[in-house]
């Protein structure tokens, strides 16, 4: 299997982006998703530019869009990302989709778009795609019916299957921005106030119980999904992991991945702090041992 980082989901001071993908550049990641997925106000570096640099460190760089596009001038940014024309695009809007086939340009189907049959896979697949994340609430056994159903229409093997793995998991997306909402500010007047909380707003239950991150527009699964313990029943079915970075600490945990493919040195997980739930098709908070 390869190891993929995604794109980082929160708002970073710039120096800690640029520290996370030095660090990235010389890990033992496979592939490396660049971009903003969650605001465009978040602007703290320039993504191609970042792209270009990445690149010589001979590992695949993908070019990673927005999830919400509701803005012309998001359209517009958009439109350069497609255009491009070095790196490959992973399209978590069907905007971005059509802009891809369009050109008849290859693309990633990120985990944001609502693709649940194979049906829609092989639309999908006519229009470009090259490889599939699977959405984060679908198990395990889920991912291999709808492999069957794919290997009965022709074309199981003609794309990459990508599972993201670890993190906290993108559940929704809205208009309204859930952080300038906790601090009283209107998403227009925000001053981009996420950037004081760089792994998001951890929203509690009346029980003390951590059931959501609030991050921006997007609202994250509470616990930390980790499928590090999973790996060995993903053998024939995923191609590529995915981690969502948190921090630095993010990137040691590539190995520790890839050390336990077969299950021969299990990680540490915790009651209350991390979940495996969906995978096992199980509550997602749940954690499966």
């Amino acid at each position: 299997m390869k190891y993929a980082l995604g794109a980082i989901l929160y708002y970073w001071q710039k120096t800690d982006v640029e520290a996370f993908y030095q660090a990235a550049s010389q890990s033992s990641a496979d592939i490396i998703y660049l971009g903003e997925t969650v605001c465009s106000k978040r602007r703290a570096i320039k993504v191609v530019d970042l792209a270009k640099q990445l690149a010589a460190s001979g590992k695949q760089i993908v070019l990673s869009t927005l999830a919400l596009i509701q803005a012309p001038s998001e359209l517009s940014e958009l439109k350069r990302y497609v255009e491009n024309g070095e790196f490959l695009l992973e399209a978590n809007d069907l905007g971005a989709v059509n802009m891809a086939a369009d050109r008849h340009l290859p693309f990633v189907a990120g985990h944001a778009l609502n693709c649940y049959n194979a049906h829609t896979l092989r639309l999908l697949h006519k229009q470009g795609m090259m490889r599939w994340c699977m959405p984060v609430e679908l198990s395990r056994d889920w991912l291999s019916d709808l492999l069957d159903q794919c290997d009965e229409l022709g074309f199981r093997h003609q794309f990459e299957v990508e599972v993201l793995s670890y993190g906290h998991l993108p559940l929704a997306y809205s208009a309204r921005c859930f952080t300038a909402r906790s601090e009283n500010r209107a998403k227009d007047e925000c001053e981009t106030c996420c950037i004081k909380y760089p792994q998001g707003r951890a929203m509690l239950s009346q029980e003390n119980q951590q059931v959501f991150v609030l991050n921006g527009i997007q609202t994250q699964s509470g616990y930390c999904y980790n499928l590090g313990n999973e790996l060995a029943s993903m053998q024939g079915l995923v191609d590529i992991v995915r981690l969502s970075p948190q921090s630095l600490d993010t990137l040691p945990l590539i190995d520790s991945f890839r050390a336990n493919e077969q299950g021969q040195a299990p990680l540490p997980l915790m009651q209350d702090a991390d979940c495996n739930g969906y995978w096992r098709r199980v509550a997602g908070l749940e954690l499966v041992s």
